[in-house]
């Protein structure tokens, strides 16, 4: 993949402002849905799906693609979003967000979208997949080239059993081919993670469970870029890389407040929104040329 020049970031800066805009656009129209982890982790999936995941649009079931797994299902409208950018998709169809029948459910269905690797809705079962199905590449001796299995999570998730459970397996059997990026925002449904169900030292407990840490801004490419070379460069034990963000990053009425975990915005919140990441967005352009 290509070296990540300072033209290539602002690109993808670019990039990320189109999506959270699709968001905001989708969930305007559905009437419903999680504003705030979409938002804020735009930037990641922007980063994964314009620069680092090998995969291909036009043939979603090619053989030597990275695998994506999204454990937090309820933050669909970034993935829709992005894909919907990287050419899997018109468009267009990202205003059928959670309408009867649509691809594009509330939480991802892969029988409906067949570009998913997954389908996902409960919590915590997200990692299991994906140790599957590093354990899986691990064991298939015909390829040529060593595909990636990149998780993305939600930090509330680590109050879920079943995540430890996967963390355990994975680090007892060293699945360096296996990447986690856990959405560290500090918010859930009802409030903050550290009142709810206090998670720290989050990265202790990572590392006791044999697993490589790296701790990053979730909103700096350059950072993000070299965690996950970093990870790459690990062969003896799984990474787990806890991206630090901002819940509605863009908006600034949005950003930080649990209460935007899971609704949408009204017209008049959507319109202020779209008119912030639009302004934005004709700076960054500014700047780009």
């Amino acid at each position: 993949m290509d070296h990540l020049t300072d033209e290539k970031i602002l690109s993808l800066i670019a990039q990320a402002n189109q999506i959270r805009q699709s968001i905001i656009e989708m969930l305007l129209v559905a009437g419903s849905g999680h504003t705030a982890g979409p938002l804020g982790m735009a930037d990641i999936f922007t980063y994964l799906y314009f620069h680092k995941l090998k995969h291909n649009p036009k043939q979603p079931d090619w053989p030597e693609r990275d695998r994506l797994v999204l454990s937090n299902g309820h933050i669909c409208p970034v993935l829709y979003a992005t894909m919907a950018h990287a050419g899997y998709f018109p468009l267009a169809d990202l205003t059928t967000l959670r309408k009867l029948g649509s691809k594009l459910q509330g939480h991802p269905h892969r029988e409906w979208l067949p570009a998913l690797e997954t389908s996902s809705g409960p919590l915590g079962t997200g990692l299991s997949q994906a140790v599957g199905m590093a354990l899986a590449l691990k064991l298939d001796q015909g390829r040529t080239s060593e595909q990636m299995v990149y998780c993305l999570m939600s930090d509330g998730e680590f109050e879920c059993g079943n995540t430890w459970e996967a963390m355990m397996l994975a680090g007892k059997q060293g699945f360096h081919n296996l990447v986690v990026i856990i959405d560290r925002n500090n918010i859930q449904i009802s409030g903050f993670t550290e009142e709810v169900m206090p998670l720290e030292p989050l990265r202790t407990k990572l590392e006791s469970f044999n697993w490589h840490v790296i701790e990053i801004d979730g909103h700096n490419f350059e950072a993000i870029d070299a965690a996950v070379g970093q990870a790459k460069a690990v062969f003896n034990k799984p990474t787990a890389i806890i991206a630090h963000t901002i819940p509605g990053k863009g908006v600034a009425d949005f950003e930080r407040r649990f209460e935007w975990h899971g609704k949408p915005p009204n017209a008049a919140e959507g319109k202020m929104a779209l008119k912030e990441l639009r302004t934005l967005g004709g700076k960054i352009k500014s700047e780009h040329e």
